[in-house]
Protein backbone atom coordinates (compact mmCIF):
# COMPACT_ATOMS: atom_id res chain seq x y z
CA UNK A 1 0.00 0.00 0.00
CA UNK A 2 1.53 3.49 -1.20
CA UNK A 3 0.66 6.01 1.58
CA UNK A 4 1.57 9.87 0.88
CA UNK A 5 2.79 11.43 3.75
CA UNK A 6 0.10 13.07 5.54
CA UNK A 7 -0.28 16.72 7.09
CA UNK A 8 0.87 16.02 11.11
CA UNK A 9 2.14 19.99 11.29
CA UNK A 10 -1.15 20.49 13.97
CA UNK A 11 -0.32 17.77 16.30
CA UNK A 12 3.51 17.86 16.26
CA UNK A 13 3.48 21.70 17.13
CA UNK A 14 0.60 21.57 19.20
CA UNK A 15 -0.58 18.40 20.95
CA UNK A 16 2.05 17.39 23.56
CA UNK A 17 4.46 14.89 23.25
CA UNK A 18 3.17 12.45 25.20
CA UNK A 19 0.71 11.45 22.59
CA UNK A 20 2.06 7.97 21.98
CA UNK A 21 -0.47 5.97 19.35
CA UNK A 22 0.03 8.62 16.66
CA UNK A 23 3.46 7.80 16.53
CA UNK A 24 3.11 4.25 15.59
CA UNK A 25 -0.06 4.89 12.71
CA UNK A 26 1.30 7.79 11.31
CA UNK A 27 -1.48 8.99 9.32
CA UNK A 28 -4.64 10.75 9.77
CA UNK A 29 -7.59 8.64 10.55
CA UNK A 30 -10.89 10.44 8.86
CA UNK A 31 -13.85 7.67 8.91
CA UNK A 32 -14.57 3.98 10.70
CA UNK A 33 -17.24 1.26 10.28
CA UNK A 34 -17.11 -2.50 11.72
CA UNK A 35 -13.50 -3.47 11.68
CA UNK A 36 -12.33 -0.87 8.78
CA UNK A 37 -10.74 2.00 9.53
CA UNK A 38 -10.05 5.03 6.54
CA UNK A 39 -7.41 7.98 6.70
CA UNK A 40 -8.01 10.96 5.16
CA UNK A 41 -6.98 9.92 1.67
CA UNK A 42 -8.92 7.17 1.13
CA UNK A 43 -6.25 4.18 2.77
CA UNK A 44 -8.13 1.74 4.59
CA UNK A 45 -6.97 -0.29 7.46
CA UNK A 46 -7.86 -3.33 9.25
CA UNK A 47 -8.49 -3.11 12.93
CA UNK A 48 -7.04 -5.29 14.94
CA UNK A 49 -6.99 -2.69 18.11
CA UNK A 50 -10.58 -2.30 18.60
CA UNK A 51 -9.80 0.97 21.02
CA UNK A 52 -7.60 -0.88 23.27
CA UNK A 53 -10.90 -2.70 23.61
CA UNK A 54 -13.44 -0.43 23.95
CA UNK A 55 -14.59 -1.40 20.39
CA UNK A 56 -15.96 -5.08 21.12
CA UNK A 57 -18.74 -4.30 18.64
CA UNK A 58 -16.61 -2.72 16.08
CA UNK A 59 -16.45 1.26 14.95
CA UNK A 60 -20.30 2.71 14.40
CA UNK A 61 -22.28 -0.54 14.87
CA UNK A 62 -25.29 0.46 12.96
CA UNK A 63 -27.66 -0.72 15.64
CA UNK A 64 -25.86 1.43 18.64
CA UNK A 65 -25.84 4.36 16.25
CA UNK A 66 -29.38 4.43 15.14
CA UNK A 67 -30.12 4.22 19.06
CA UNK A 68 -27.81 6.96 19.88
CA UNK A 69 -29.02 8.87 17.01
CA UNK A 70 -32.59 8.80 17.61
CA UNK A 71 -32.13 9.42 21.45
CA UNK A 72 -30.12 13.05 20.52
CA UNK A 73 -32.76 13.71 17.64
CA UNK A 74 -35.42 13.62 20.43
CA UNK A 75 -33.34 15.70 22.88
CA UNK A 76 -32.94 13.21 25.43
CA UNK A 77 -31.03 14.14 28.46
CA UNK A 78 -26.78 14.11 27.91
CA UNK A 79 -25.60 15.20 30.93
CA UNK A 80 -27.22 13.60 34.22
CA UNK A 81 -24.76 13.28 36.69
CA UNK A 82 -26.06 11.10 38.93
CA UNK A 83 -30.15 11.84 38.36
CA UNK A 84 -32.46 9.32 37.57
CA UNK A 85 -33.08 9.58 33.99
CA UNK A 86 -35.20 7.06 31.33
CA UNK A 87 -31.58 6.55 29.53
CA UNK A 88 -30.04 4.86 33.17
CA UNK A 89 -33.22 3.20 33.80
CA UNK A 90 -33.06 1.27 30.34
CA UNK A 91 -29.37 0.41 30.66
CA UNK A 92 -30.27 -0.65 34.44
CA UNK A 93 -32.81 -3.05 33.48
CA UNK A 94 -31.02 -4.84 30.75
CA UNK A 95 -28.02 -5.37 32.74
CA UNK A 96 -30.00 -6.35 35.36
CA UNK A 97 -32.13 -8.71 33.37
CA UNK A 98 -29.08 -9.86 30.34
CA UNK A 99 -26.46 -9.80 32.82
CA UNK A 100 -26.40 -9.94 36.78
CA UNK A 101 -29.78 -12.36 36.53
CA UNK A 102 -28.72 -15.01 33.94
CA UNK A 103 -25.45 -15.63 36.02
CA UNK A 104 -26.81 -14.92 39.37
CA UNK A 105 -24.73 -12.53 40.77
CA UNK A 106 -25.46 -9.94 43.28
CA UNK A 107 -23.88 -7.10 42.54
CA UNK A 108 -24.90 -3.36 42.90
CA UNK A 109 -24.21 -1.12 40.44
CA UNK A 110 -22.22 2.01 41.06
CA UNK A 111 -21.56 4.75 38.37
CA UNK A 112 -18.18 6.48 39.62
CA UNK A 113 -17.03 8.51 36.42
CA UNK A 114 -16.06 7.99 32.72
CA UNK A 115 -12.83 5.84 32.75
CA UNK A 116 -11.21 2.96 34.11
CA UNK A 117 -9.39 4.38 36.38
CA UNK A 118 -12.44 6.16 37.61
CA UNK A 119 -13.85 2.72 38.15
CA UNK A 120 -9.94 1.45 39.72
CA UNK A 121 -9.89 4.12 42.24
CA UNK A 122 -13.39 3.48 43.60
CA UNK A 123 -12.80 -0.33 44.11
CA UNK A 124 -9.65 0.84 45.99
CA UNK A 125 -11.24 3.57 48.14
CA UNK A 126 -14.13 1.31 48.79
CA UNK A 127 -12.44 -1.76 49.70
CA UNK A 128 -10.33 0.49 52.57
CA UNK A 129 -13.47 1.84 53.53
CA UNK A 130 -15.25 -1.51 54.26
CA UNK A 131 -12.45 -2.93 55.50
CA UNK A 132 -10.42 -0.07 57.59
CA UNK A 133 -7.32 -1.07 56.02
CA UNK A 134 -4.96 0.83 53.82
CA UNK A 135 -2.65 -2.39 52.06
CA UNK A 136 -3.76 -3.74 48.70
CA UNK A 137 -1.96 -6.30 47.10
CA UNK A 138 -1.53 -6.35 43.47
CA UNK A 139 0.61 -8.70 40.92
CA UNK A 140 3.78 -8.44 38.35
CA UNK A 141 2.93 -6.82 35.24
CA UNK A 142 -0.44 -5.65 36.45
CA UNK A 143 -1.71 -2.61 34.55
CA UNK A 144 -4.94 -0.83 36.36
CA UNK A 145 -4.82 2.30 35.39
CA UNK A 146 -3.21 5.89 35.20
CA UNK A 147 -4.38 8.11 38.65
CA UNK A 148 -2.17 7.92 40.79
CA UNK A 149 -4.10 5.57 43.08
CA UNK A 150 -4.47 2.73 40.07
CA UNK A 151 -0.67 3.33 39.36
CA UNK A 152 0.12 2.18 43.22
CA UNK A 153 -1.40 -1.61 41.70
CA UNK A 154 0.11 -0.90 38.37
CA UNK A 155 3.56 -3.01 37.30
CA UNK A 156 5.08 -1.07 34.98
CA UNK A 157 7.60 0.75 36.03
CA UNK A 158 7.93 3.43 33.39
CA UNK A 159 4.21 4.22 33.79
CA UNK A 160 4.74 4.21 37.35
CA UNK A 161 7.54 6.57 37.24
CA UNK A 162 5.49 8.98 36.07
CA UNK A 163 3.63 9.76 39.18
CA UNK A 164 6.53 12.03 40.71
CA UNK A 165 5.62 10.68 43.80
CA UNK A 166 5.74 7.49 45.98
CA UNK A 167 3.59 5.16 45.26
CA UNK A 168 2.96 3.27 48.70
CA UNK A 169 0.02 1.26 50.47
CA UNK A 170 0.42 -1.37 47.25
CA UNK A 171 2.49 -4.63 47.14
CA UNK A 172 3.14 -7.07 44.40
CA UNK A 173 2.80 -10.61 44.39
CA UNK A 174 3.95 -13.14 41.55
CA UNK A 175 1.05 -13.50 38.93
CA UNK A 176 0.29 -17.21 37.71
CA UNK A 177 3.32 -18.69 35.83
CA UNK A 178 5.32 -15.90 36.82
CA UNK A 179 8.17 -18.27 38.03
CA UNK A 180 7.63 -20.89 35.23
CA UNK A 181 5.83 -23.31 37.43
CA UNK A 182 8.90 -24.39 39.70
CA UNK A 183 7.21 -22.03 42.99
CA UNK A 184 3.99 -23.52 44.71
CA UNK A 185 1.22 -20.90 43.95
CA UNK A 186 0.73 -18.04 46.37
CA UNK A 187 3.79 -19.86 48.75
CA UNK A 188 5.18 -16.21 48.99
CA UNK A 189 1.99 -14.56 49.33
CA UNK A 190 0.89 -17.38 52.20
CA UNK A 191 3.99 -16.82 54.08
CA UNK A 192 3.80 -12.83 54.15
CA UNK A 193 0.66 -12.93 55.56
CA UNK A 194 1.23 -15.68 58.33
CA UNK A 195 5.02 -14.08 59.11
CA UNK A 196 4.43 -11.60 62.12
CA UNK A 197 7.88 -10.04 61.06
CA UNK A 198 7.28 -9.90 57.36
CA UNK A 199 6.50 -6.36 57.12
CA UNK A 200 3.01 -7.33 55.20
CA UNK A 201 0.25 -5.00 56.69
CA UNK A 202 -2.84 -7.48 56.77
CA UNK A 203 -4.21 -5.67 53.00
CA UNK A 204 -8.03 -4.80 52.72
CA UNK A 205 -8.03 -6.06 48.86
CA UNK A 206 -6.42 -8.23 46.26
CA UNK A 207 -7.13 -7.14 43.00
CA UNK A 208 -6.39 -8.98 39.31
CA UNK A 209 -7.00 -9.12 35.81
CA UNK A 210 -7.86 -12.73 34.57
CA UNK A 211 -5.68 -12.26 31.66
CA UNK A 212 -3.29 -9.32 32.12
CA UNK A 213 -3.50 -7.38 28.44
CA UNK A 214 -0.85 -4.79 29.03
CA UNK A 215 1.18 -6.38 30.91
CA UNK A 216 1.91 -8.89 27.98
CA UNK A 217 -1.34 -11.18 27.43
CA UNK A 218 -0.55 -13.58 30.38
CA UNK A 219 -3.73 -15.66 31.04
CA UNK A 220 -4.27 -16.95 34.70
CA UNK A 221 -5.01 -20.40 34.96
CA UNK A 222 -8.94 -20.97 35.93
CA UNK A 223 -7.46 -22.91 39.02
CA UNK A 224 -5.02 -20.27 39.78
CA UNK A 225 -8.05 -18.06 40.24
CA UNK A 226 -9.97 -20.08 42.47
CA UNK A 227 -7.02 -20.50 44.67
CA UNK A 228 -7.11 -16.64 45.06
CA UNK A 229 -10.48 -16.59 45.96
CA UNK A 230 -10.09 -19.09 48.28
CA UNK A 231 -7.17 -17.54 49.63
CA UNK A 232 -8.78 -14.05 49.96
CA UNK A 233 -11.80 -15.84 51.81
CA UNK A 234 -9.31 -17.27 54.42
CA UNK A 235 -7.13 -14.36 55.12
CA UNK A 236 -10.43 -11.90 55.28
CA UNK A 237 -9.43 -9.55 52.10
CA UNK A 238 -11.64 -8.66 49.57
CA UNK A 239 -11.09 -9.51 46.13
CA UNK A 240 -11.27 -7.18 42.88
CA UNK A 241 -11.06 -8.35 39.50
CA UNK A 242 -10.36 -5.59 36.69
CA UNK A 243 -12.56 -6.93 33.73
CA UNK A 244 -11.97 -3.23 32.01
CA UNK A 245 -10.58 -4.90 28.79
CA UNK A 246 -11.40 -8.35 29.06
CA UNK A 247 -14.68 -7.93 30.02
CA UNK A 248 -17.86 -7.76 27.93
CA UNK A 249 -16.99 -10.60 26.43
CA UNK A 250 -13.64 -10.19 25.46
CA UNK A 251 -12.40 -13.91 26.30
CA UNK A 252 -15.68 -15.20 25.13
CA UNK A 253 -18.10 -15.23 28.28
CA UNK A 254 -19.38 -11.66 29.66
CA UNK A 255 -17.52 -12.03 33.01
CA UNK A 256 -13.96 -13.01 31.84
CA UNK A 257 -13.82 -14.63 35.54
CA UNK A 258 -17.07 -16.83 34.85
CA UNK A 259 -14.93 -19.35 33.23
CA UNK A 260 -12.94 -19.40 36.72
CA UNK A 261 -16.34 -20.41 38.63
CA UNK A 262 -15.63 -17.14 41.14
CA UNK A 263 -17.61 -14.28 41.96
CA UNK A 264 -15.30 -11.85 43.20
CA UNK A 265 -16.45 -9.05 45.60
CA UNK A 266 -15.69 -6.09 43.27
CA UNK A 267 -15.47 -5.97 39.48
CA UNK A 268 -14.31 -2.76 37.47
CA UNK A 269 -15.77 -2.35 34.22
CA UNK A 270 -15.30 -0.11 31.36
CA UNK A 271 -13.77 0.30 27.95
CA UNK A 272 -16.71 -1.68 25.87
CA UNK A 273 -19.88 -1.78 28.90
CA UNK A 274 -21.05 1.26 26.09
CA UNK A 275 -20.55 -0.53 23.16
CA UNK A 276 -20.07 2.42 20.76
CA UNK A 277 -16.94 4.08 22.49
CA UNK A 278 -18.39 6.61 24.29
CA UNK A 279 -16.76 7.56 27.88
CA UNK A 280 -18.69 4.93 30.92
CA UNK A 281 -17.54 2.65 33.20
CA UNK A 282 -19.10 0.48 36.40
CA UNK A 283 -18.06 -0.45 39.80
CA UNK A 284 -20.09 -3.32 40.92
CA UNK A 285 -20.14 -4.78 44.48
CA UNK A 286 -21.54 -7.79 46.72
CA UNK A 287 -24.64 -5.95 48.22
CA UNK A 288 -23.14 -5.59 52.08
CA UNK A 289 -19.92 -3.98 50.78
CA UNK A 290 -22.28 -0.60 49.86
CA UNK A 291 -21.82 1.73 52.33
CA UNK A 292 -20.96 4.30 50.98
CA UNK A 293 -22.13 7.79 52.06
CA UNK A 294 -24.56 9.82 49.79
CA UNK A 295 -22.27 11.94 47.68
CA UNK A 296 -18.90 10.05 49.21
CA UNK A 297 -17.14 9.29 45.84
CA UNK A 298 -18.64 11.03 42.82
CA UNK A 299 -18.24 12.75 39.43
CA UNK A 300 -18.96 15.45 37.22
CA UNK A 301 -19.38 13.21 34.07
CA UNK A 302 -20.49 9.80 35.68
CA UNK A 303 -23.66 10.56 34.31
CA UNK A 304 -23.38 9.91 30.74
CA UNK A 305 -26.55 9.10 29.69
CA UNK A 306 -25.64 8.82 25.29
CA UNK A 307 -23.21 6.36 26.53
CA UNK A 308 -26.35 4.71 28.67
CA UNK A 309 -28.20 4.54 25.50
CA UNK A 310 -25.50 2.25 23.67
CA UNK A 311 -24.60 0.61 26.23
CA UNK A 312 -28.55 -0.87 26.90
CA UNK A 313 -28.44 -1.38 22.70
CA UNK A 314 -25.37 -3.42 22.97
CA UNK A 315 -26.77 -5.48 25.59
CA UNK A 316 -29.95 -6.25 24.35
CA UNK A 317 -28.36 -6.82 20.97
CA UNK A 318 -25.60 -9.32 21.40
CA UNK A 319 -26.48 -10.56 25.26
CA UNK A 320 -30.15 -11.58 24.88
CA UNK A 321 -29.87 -14.65 23.35
CA UNK A 322 -27.70 -16.65 25.80
CA UNK A 323 -24.44 -18.32 24.86
CA UNK A 324 -24.75 -17.12 21.09
CA UNK A 325 -21.82 -14.06 21.30
CA UNK A 326 -19.92 -16.41 23.51
CA UNK A 327 -19.96 -19.24 21.22
CA UNK A 328 -19.01 -17.27 18.42
CA UNK A 329 -16.15 -15.31 20.23
CA UNK A 330 -14.72 -18.73 21.13
CA UNK A 331 -14.94 -19.84 17.27
CA UNK A 332 -13.29 -16.97 16.44
CA UNK A 333 -10.49 -17.45 19.01
CA UNK A 334 -9.82 -20.62 17.61
CA UNK A 335 -9.07 -19.75 14.26
CA UNK A 336 -6.79 -16.98 15.64
CA UNK A 337 -4.70 -19.65 17.55
CA UNK A 338 -4.56 -21.84 14.51
CA UNK A 339 -3.21 -18.99 12.33
CA UNK A 340 -0.51 -18.44 15.24
CA UNK A 341 -0.06 -22.02 15.51
CA UNK A 342 1.29 -21.57 11.86
CA UNK A 343 3.61 -18.58 12.54
CA UNK A 344 4.93 -20.45 14.77
CA UNK A 345 6.01 -23.29 13.06
CA UNK A 346 6.82 -20.91 10.10
CA UNK A 347 9.60 -19.15 12.37
CA UNK A 348 10.39 -22.25 15.43
CA UNK A 349 13.73 -20.17 15.51
CA UNK A 350 12.14 -16.28 16.56
CA UNK A 351 8.74 -17.14 17.74
CA UNK A 352 8.84 -17.65 22.22
CA UNK A 353 5.45 -18.18 22.80
CA UNK A 354 1.83 -17.35 22.00
CA UNK A 355 -0.74 -17.04 24.20
CA UNK A 356 -4.55 -16.24 24.76
CA UNK A 357 -8.29 -16.67 25.08
CA UNK A 358 -11.41 -15.75 23.12
CA UNK A 359 -10.12 -12.62 20.81
CA UNK A 360 -7.64 -11.37 23.13
CA UNK A 361 -4.39 -12.94 21.80
CA UNK A 362 -0.14 -12.05 22.13
CA UNK A 363 2.35 -13.80 19.77
CA UNK A 364 6.01 -13.06 22.20
CA UNK A 365 9.23 -13.45 19.96
CA UNK A 366 12.93 -14.00 22.15
CA UNK A 367 14.58 -10.89 20.22
CA UNK A 368 12.16 -8.42 22.15
CA UNK A 369 12.45 -6.03 19.48
CA UNK A 370 11.10 -7.76 16.88
CA UNK A 371 7.12 -7.33 18.23
CA UNK A 372 7.82 -3.53 17.25
CA UNK A 373 9.02 -4.13 14.05
CA UNK A 374 6.06 -6.54 13.25
CA UNK A 375 3.40 -3.76 13.82
CA UNK A 376 5.55 -1.51 11.97
CA UNK A 377 5.45 -3.38 9.04
CA UNK A 378 1.96 -4.71 9.64
CA UNK A 379 0.50 -0.61 9.60
CA UNK A 380 2.15 -0.67 6.23
CA UNK A 381 0.10 -3.51 5.08
CA UNK A 382 -2.79 -1.72 6.37
CA UNK A 383 -3.37 -3.68 9.72
CA UNK A 384 -3.52 -2.17 12.93
CA UNK A 385 -1.97 -3.79 15.93
CA UNK A 386 -0.13 -2.76 18.95
CA UNK A 387 2.57 -4.32 21.31
CA UNK A 388 2.20 -4.68 25.03
CA UNK A 389 4.49 -6.00 27.93
CA UNK A 390 6.65 -4.37 30.17
CA UNK A 391 8.99 -3.71 27.21
CA UNK A 392 6.87 -4.11 24.23
CA UNK A 393 7.99 -7.41 23.63
CA UNK A 394 4.40 -8.81 22.61
CA UNK A 395 2.21 -8.09 19.55
CA UNK A 396 -1.11 -7.87 20.75
CA UNK A 397 -4.36 -8.95 18.64
CA UNK A 398 -7.41 -7.13 19.49
CA UNK A 399 -10.29 -7.64 16.89
CA UNK A 400 -14.12 -6.57 17.36
CA UNK A 401 -15.87 -9.48 18.54
CA UNK A 402 -18.15 -8.61 15.66
CA UNK A 403 -15.22 -9.31 12.91
CA UNK A 404 -16.27 -11.53 10.57
CA UNK A 405 -14.40 -14.75 9.56
CA UNK A 406 -13.14 -13.42 6.30
CA UNK A 407 -11.90 -10.57 7.67
CA UNK A 408 -10.04 -12.36 10.66
CA UNK A 409 -8.11 -14.54 7.69
CA UNK A 410 -7.36 -11.66 5.96
CA UNK A 411 -5.79 -9.93 9.17
CA UNK A 412 -4.14 -13.07 10.01
CA UNK A 413 -2.52 -13.50 6.64
CA UNK A 414 -1.55 -9.88 6.80
CA UNK A 415 0.04 -10.55 10.33
CA UNK A 416 2.24 -13.96 9.19
CA UNK A 417 3.34 -11.45 6.03
CA UNK A 418 4.43 -8.92 8.57
CA UNK A 419 6.21 -11.60 10.95
CA UNK A 420 8.14 -12.94 7.45
CA UNK A 421 9.09 -9.39 6.45
CA UNK A 422 10.94 -8.80 9.49
CA UNK A 423 13.13 -11.62 10.03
Amino acid sequence: MTIIQPDLSVFETLESEVRSYCRSWPTVFDRARGSRMFDEDGHEYLDFFAGAGSLNYGHNNPVLKRALIDYLERDGVTHGLDMSTTAKRAFLEAFQNLVLRPRDLPYKVMFPGPTGTNAVESALKLARKVKGREAIVSFTNAFHGMSLGSLAVTGNAFKRAGAGIPLVHGTPMPFDHYFDGQVPDFLWFERLLEDQGSGLNQPAAVIVETVQGEGGINVARPEWLRALADLCRRRDMLLIVDDIQMGCGRTGAFFSFEEAGIVPDIVTVSKSISGYGLPMSLCLFKPELDVWEPGEHNGTFRGNNPAFVTAAAALETYWSDGSAMEKQTRARGEQIEQALISVTEENLADVKEYRGRGLVWGLEFHEKERAGRVAQRAFELGLLIETSGPESEVVKLLPALTITPDELDEGLRTLARAVRETV
